[in-house]
């Protein structure tokens, strides 16, 4: 039975401290440790668990990874910064063994009267049109990599890597995510499902480097998320680019789309490039 990543994701109060919250994160979410998006939701969970965050919904936020986090135990504090008529900002620390994971900035708010603008959805495959994934699930004898066992991906635009002759291209890879286990919030996508699907920008390198180039890791130093508005899709189009490549950094920017044409989130991160650690 698939993972469900609300469930995985939603810690507990902390009764003894006043804005602790508390998680036993499973390794359903790991790629080699779990997912940086994954650990952002969590912190954003906490604090949408907040009294202040009553009513509202998360707006932007930012991660700051700090040293790696295993599966296993979490302490996350929430701190308010502000609380406005209509907004919140506040931060949330991620402790693991006493020791500071990660810390997540983040904007939560109720919805105002406004100008409306809307992108329009890529001209890419859907779904169904959309090549289904097949690279195997533990290549070149690496352990199976837990995340993509609890979604289903369809390949939009970019070269098939796993297949014998692929060539180098631009720096973007697009696909089709769906949540093997449905992640709702009443009609609409939870939008706390966003940032894990968002953190999946390094094929995009990939496409450029090309099948010459030795193979990396990527793990990631920051990723942003912007939710920007809901989606009844449970289909999720992940459009991602690099945009820049140097001195073992790289940084890439993701768009996520619904299948109904909604820009549901876009994201950015920086990501350190190592050799891989099979």
């Amino acid at each position: 039975m698939p993972a469900s990543l609300a469930a995985d994701t939603t810690p507990s109060r902390d009764p003894a401290v006043d804005g602790r919250f508390l998680l036993e994160l499973p390794d359903s979410w790991s790629f080699a440790l779990p997912s940086g998006g994954v650990l952002m939701t969590a912190s954003l969970r906490a604090l949408a668990l907040h009294p202040a965050a009553e009513g509202l919904s998360p707006v932007s936020a930012t991660t700051i990874f700090c040293l790696p986090l295993q599966a296993g135990a979490l302490t996350l504090d929430a701190r308010v910064l502000r609380r406005g008529s209509t907004t919140l900002q506040a931060e949330v620390t991620a402790r693991q063994g006493g020791v500071v994971g990660l810390v997540t900035t983040a904007t939560f708010a109720a919805e105002r009267a406004g100008p409306e603008l809307r992108a329009e959805l890529p001209a890419l495959p859907s779904p169904d049109e959309a090549d289904a994934w097949t690279e195997p699930s533990a290549p070149h004898g690496r352990r199976v990599v837990p995340f993509f066992e609890q979604v289903e991906q369809r390949v939009a635009h970019g070269a098939r890597w796993w297949e014998p002759e692929w060539a180098a291209g631009e720096a973007r890879f697009a696909r089709w995510f769906r949540y093997l286990s449905p992640q709702r919030a009443g009609a609409h996508l939870d939008p706390l499902a966003l940032p894990p699907l968002a953190d999946t920008m390094p094929p995009a390198l990939r496409q450029a480097l090309g099948p010459g180039a030795a193979g990396f890791d990527a793990p990631s130093l920051d990723l942003t998320v912007h939710f920007l508005e809901p989606t009844t899709s449970d289909w999720l189009l992940v459009d991602a680019r690099c945009r820049a490549a140097r001195a073992g950094y790289a940084t890439a920017d993701v768009e996520v789309w619904g299948e109904d044409g909604r820009l549901a989130a876009r994201g950015t991160q920086t990501m350190f490039i190592r050799r891989p650690r099979r």
